[in-house]
């Protein structure tokens, strides 16, 4: 949408300048229009990314975010929007029907790329997504700060005691109605790019927080890095599988939690995409 609102304005730009100066009386518009169409766009583009960066320098990643911030996220949307057809990614999006109608919720999916954050934030964009996300990941340009003003959690994998400390953080955060939170059970990508089997603490934070948890899966994101270089569309798909009601949690470990989600994504998956 954003792309397309700067190109409409660019045409419109460059139509007016051709008019003004006289260029639709001959055949010198043929050039003026386009040149004064790509350079308007270009220069949208420049005050885009430097608005960006202005957010992006107002950003304190040493205080605590408490609530979602609205402008980030409206920003991030339209930027996602934007980026995807940037990078050739196409999305068929299924059993949407199947989120939850109100409330919050954990989500789970499997993990193969690191687009896989972004095509979710673009499919599941009203729920108000709040990633549990590796620690490395806090000083990446642009994604660092936005991330965390949309309440995304950093976890320390290799620090029991600094991980609990995020899995309170991320329960407190649904009980208080701030966000849904999003998690990568498998804890990072693996160089066979297959799901792996989940760390079950995570699950924790459903119980918790007496939510329901949506399972969903994501495929063909692996080849985005690869298409682009080539300049091929990357056909992805994204498919909610089931929502396990909050009632179904209560009595049962996490472990189990974690081979029930395992289940349901190795079956939708298939065999080729799941390492054991």
């Amino acid at each position: 949408m954003l792309l397309g609102t700067f190109a409409a304005l660019s045409l419109i730009v460059g139509a007016l300048v051709c008019l003004a100066s006289g260029a639709f009386l001959n055949l010198s518009w043929l050039w003026l229009l386009p040149l004064t169409a790509v350079g308007s766009l270009l220069m949208l583009i420049l005050l885009t990314f430097g608005f960006l960066m202005i957010l992006c320098k107002r950003v304190d990643q040493d205080v605590p975010q408490e609530e979602d911030d609205r402008l980030y996220r409206v920003v991030t949307d339209l930027i996602i929007e934007s980026v995807l057809p940037v990078l050739r990614i196409h999305v068929k999006k299924s059993g949407l029907e199947k989120m939850p109608k109100d409330g919050r919720f954990l989500l789970v999916c499997n993990h193969t790329d690191n687009s896989d954050p972004i095509i979710l934030l673009y499919c599941l964009a009203k729920y108000q997504l709040a990633f549990i996300s590796k620690r490395e990941n806090r000083d990446m340009f642009v994604i660092g700060p936005m991330m965390h003003k949309l309440q995304c959690q950093l976890i320390n994998r290799e620090n029991d005691r600094e991980a609990l400390k995020t899995i309170l953080t991320c329960i407190r955060i649904l009980k208080e109605d701030k966000a849904s939170v999003a998690v990568f059970p498998e804890g990072g990508i693996d160089d066979d790019l297959l799901l792996h089997r989940f760390r079950p603490g995570v699950f924790k934070i459903a119980q918790k927080a007496n939510v329901p948890i949506v399972v969903c899966t994501l495929k063909n994101t692996k080849v985005v890095v690869k298409n682009l270089m080539k300049w091929k569309r990357s056909d992805v798909e994204m498919k909610v599988l089931e929502v396990i009601p909050a009632e179904e949690l209560k009595g049962i470990t996490t472990v189990d939690i974690a081979d029930r989600c395992y289940r349901l994504m190795a079956e939708d998956l298939g065999p080729d995409l799941v390492a054991d």
